[in-house]
C-alpha cells in the first residue's frame, strides 16, 4: 500500500506531506567533512624511477623530498627502510589525511632473494593491527586505518618485457593490496616503442595470472563497469613526473624541458598522467578505500579468525587428553 502512494506521488511535493528523510545525504556529508578522508598509498620500483616525482605531481605539492641527484657528483640517495609519511591536503573544503609509505628499491642487491618479503609483511601488518583494533573490547569508535588502499608499482621503462622479478614482486603484491602498474620516465620511449612495451608487460601478466585493479562486482552499473574495462585497457600508465614549471606558448605548466622539447606532463600526448590522476582521485579514490577493506582485508581477517578457531581447537583437544590421562 505505502509502495503504490510513493509511485503515485508527484515529482513536487508539498509542504504537508514533506517528510524531511531526503536530507540524509546531506547529514552523511557534513559529518564526513567533519571528520575528514584517509587514503593510504604506497610506492614499490627501483631505485631511481621518480616514485616521489610523481607522488609530488599527483597530489600537486611537494610531500617527499625527491632523491634524484641534484648535480653530476652527487650520488643519488636511496630509500633503506619502509617510512611512512602524513600529510593533510585541504581542497574545497574536503580534508584528506594523505599517508605516503615510501619502499626501499627492490632489486638493489647482488642477492634479491626474498627482497619483497619486507613490503609484503608491512601491507599484513596494517591489516593485523586493525584487526587487533577491532577485536578489543573497548575498541576505538573510528579505528585509525593504515591499510595500504593502492600500490603504484613502477615499471622501468626498459621498452623489453618485466623482468623476473617483477613478475614475482608484482604476483606478491596483487594477493594482499590494490596494484596499480606505472611505467616511469615514460618520455624516454618513443610512443611507437611505448604502445608495443606496454602490450608486452600487460601479455605477461596475463600469462602469469596476476590480477591488477580495477576488479568488477556485481553491485557496479554499467556506466561503471564500461569504465573500469577502459581503464584495463589503459594498463600500465605511461606517466612522466615534474614538479618544476615550464613556459609553453606563454603559460607556465608542469613539465620538462629537454634540448628536443618540452614535455607537458598534463598533456595526454606526451604522456597519461592526468589519467592516472583522474583514475586515482576523481573516479576511484573511495573505491580504492572499500575494495581494500572488502576484499583484502576481509581475506586477510578470515583466515586470521579461521587459523585462531583450529588453534584453539586443538589446544583444547591437547588439554582434555591430558585430563583424562
Amino acid at each position: 500500500m505505502a509502495a503504490s502512494m510513493v509511485s503515485s506521488q508527484p515529482e513536487e511535493i508539498s509542504a504537508a506531506s514533506y517528510v524531511g528523510f531526503d536530507s540524509i545525504t546531506r547529514q552523511i556529508e557534513h559529518k564526513l567533512l567533519k571528520r575528514g578522508f584517509q587514503f593510504n598509498v604506497m610506492v614499490v620500483g627501483q631505485t631511481g624511477l621518480g616514485k616521489s616525482t610523481l607522488i609530488n605531481t599527483l597530489f600537486a605539492s611537494h610531500l617527499i623530498d625527491s632523491k634524484g641527484r641534484v648535480d653530476i657528483d652527487t650520488q643519488p640517495k636511496q630509500t633503506t627502510e619502509i617510512h611512512a609519511l602524513s600529510h593533510v591536503i585541504v581542497e574545497n573544503g574536503v580534508r584528506l589525511k594523505l599517508n605516503i609509505i615510501d619502499t626501499p628499491g627492490y632489486g638493489d642487491s647482488v642477492n634479491n632473494e626474498g627482497c619483497w618479503d619486507p613490503i609484503v609483511k608491512y601491507i599484513k601488518d596494517q591489516h593485523s593491527a586493525y584487526l587487533r583494533k577491532e577485536l578489543t573490547a573497548m575498541r576505538d569508535r573510528f579505528i585509525p586505518d593504515t591499510r595500504i588502499h593502492c600500490c603504484l608499482f613502477f615499471i622501468n621503462p626498459t621498452g623489453h618485457t618485466l623482468k623476473p622479478i617483477d613478475i614475482v614482486v608484482l604476483k606478491k603484491l596483487a594477493e594482499v593490496v590494490n596494484v596499480v602498474p606505472v611505467i616511469a620516465k615514460s618520455d624516454s620511449l618513443t610512443l611507437e616503442e611505448r604502445a608495443i612495451f606496454k602490450q608486452r608487460v600487460m601479455a605477461e601478466l596475463q600469462f602469469n595470472q596476476i590480477r591488477l585493479y580495477p576488479f568488477d562486482a556485481d553491485e557496479l552499473d554499467e556506466e561503471e563497469l564500461t569504465l573500469n574495462e577502459r581503464i584495463r585497457e589503459m594498463l600500465p600508465f605511461a606517466i612522466v613526473g615534474s614538479e618544476r614549471s615550464v613556459i609553453i606558448d606563454g603559460k607556465p605548466v608542469r613539465g620538462r624541458k629537454n634540448r628536443w622539447g618540452v614535455i607537458n606532463v598534463e598533456d595526454e600526448k606526451h604522456c597519461e598522467f592526468i589519467y592516472l590522476r583522474n583514475f586515482l582521485t576523481r573516479t576511484h579514490l573511495q573505491d580504492l578505500i572499500e575494495t581494500t577493506a572488502q576484499i583484502h582485508y576481509e581475506s586477510f581477517r578470515s583466515k586470521q579468525l579461521l587459523a585462531l578457531k583450529e588453534s584453539s581447537a586443538k589446544n583444547q583437544q591437547a588439554s582434555a587428553a591430558t585430563a583424562s590421562a
